[in-house]
């Protein structure tokens, strides 16, 4: 197991990580607060790119005269956009100077955005959505990015902010996307976001620090290839890979179906309030900053088995939908805050073990991600159609249940230098 040194001696205690060749691969630390917040919206703003669609399939569909099956395709374009992206773009910051890559990123994120609002075809309109989950990807390198950045004693604390950006610009995106929809049609919603996508390229290009080019040594095949053997050599990747498959196929599990019951009487509620349901999320991401703080101070193990429990009692309040819905919200409040406390724990830990792979361990960690939010996106349906609320409630309870116990089983697995905290 190789552990993270923050500097090769005798540098200063801000020097970058050396990669192998003695080249800098991570570029001098200069996090502040504006720069932590910058990293934080950029990275919310480009994971709603690929969210706003969710809430606008039917008005998409109307417009350009598509069948609800070609329309159905539009979120399955994106996602498998963003499938590739995480395998073949997210690496490339072990490769290349991160700052060059994430502007690039964010201005073809424009292009794509704006073809999205002129798509006159069903093709067109495919081909622009699959763009712009490809290069929604540039969140996960902003992720990575600020890690690499920010001082061990508090790279935590850093991905925690930036992770609840994403969260927020996920939640916010169905809100934002319907309500500009109202005032002047769909199209509206990629032409904002182009704007403003470019002026936080702009900002991005201003304020990030520049970087060298690493010198990994390895061609680009082998970069990508390297993805499975991080996971073979890494058991903290794996484990908290596979962690992240689990709790993601938890909240999917919660998510996929959770119009269905909401939609229907005695509740009857329009597509436009179960959108703003979901902002009952944003408290519990905001509360989960403090995780990367606890992991940083060595509680990484502790905090994540405590989010793990509190994810299966939220289960118990979900289930009372059918006596209030107060219920519901408090279950998803719980649910959420455990879900991101167990997220920014993982994270933090496995940035600790290779300084150079960062992008890799990144795009690694998050195929688990996809594998698991698949997985619970299907099988909740599945548990809807033949059992209802009930069976969907019991499948996310077996899943926590699952979690706990696999954290539990593989607690003493952990390296130490993964749970113990860093100086800076």
């Amino acid at each position: 197991m190789r552990l993270i040194q923050d500097a090769a001696p005798p540098a200063p205690a801000n020097a970058s990580a050396r990669a192998p060749g003695g080249v800098s691969s991570a570029p001098q630390r200069t996090l502040n607060n504006r720069t932590i917040l910058l990293f934080a919206v950029a990275s919310g703003l480009a994971v709603a790119n690929a969210y706003f669609a969710h809430p606008l399939l039917d008005v998409m569909a109307d417009d350009l005269g598509l069948s609800r099956t070609v329309a159905g395709l539009i979120v399955g374009a994106t996602q498998l956009g963003y499938g590739l992206g995480l395998l073949f773009l997210v690496p490339l910051g072990d490769l290349f100077d991160r700052r060059k890559l994430i502007v690039g990123q964010s201005v073809l994120s424009v292009l794509a955005l704006a073809s999205v609002g002129f798509s006159q075809s069903a093709a067109m309109l495919l081909g622009s959505m699959a763009a712009v989950g490809l290069l929604a990807v540039v969140t996960q390198a902003l992720v990575a990015y600020a890690a690499s950045l920010a001082r061990p004693s508090e790279r935590g604390h850093v991905v925690g902010i930036v992770t609840s950006g994403i969260v927020i610009g996920i939640l916010l995106a169905r809100t934002v996307a319907g309500a500009l929809t109202d005032l002047s049609g769909w199209r509206t919603v990629y032409f904002v976001s182009a704007v403003l996508t470019l002026m936080i390229a702009f900002l991005l290009w201003k304020a990030l620090p520049r970087q060298e080019r690493s010198a990994t040594g390895l061609s680009y095949g082998r970069l990508i290839a390297s993805l499975v053997t991080l996971i073979i050599e890494e058991p903290v990747l794996l484990i908290r890979g596979i962690i992240a498959m689990l709790i993601f196929a938890n909240i999917t599990t919660l998510l996929t179906p959770l119009v269905l019951p909401l939609s229907a009487p005695p509740f009857s509620f329009s597509h436009t309030q179960i959108g703003l349901f979901g902002l009952a999320g944003v408290a519990g991401a905001l509360g989960a900053t403090r995780a990367g703080r606890w992991t940083d101070r060595g509680h990484g193990q502790r905090t994540t088995g405590i989010a793990l429990g509190l994810m299966l009692l939220s289960w118990l309040l979900i289930a009372q939908l059918d006596r209030s819905i107060l219920w519901l919200v408090a279950g998803v409040l719980i649910i959420d805050f455990g879900l991101q406390a167990v997220h920014v724990t993982n994270q933090a830990m496995i940035y600790r073990v290779r300084p150079e792979a960062q992008n890799r361990l990144t795009a690694a960690y998050m195929v688990f991600y996809s594998i698991g939010s698949a997985a619970g996106s299907s099988a909740s349906t599945v548990a809807y159609a033949h059992a209802g609320w009930t069976g969907v409630c019991a499948l996310g309870a077996a899943i926590s249940l699952i979690a706990l116990l696999f954290w539990a089983i593989t607690r003493k697995a952990m390296p130490a230098g993964a749970t113990m905290p860093l100086q800076p």
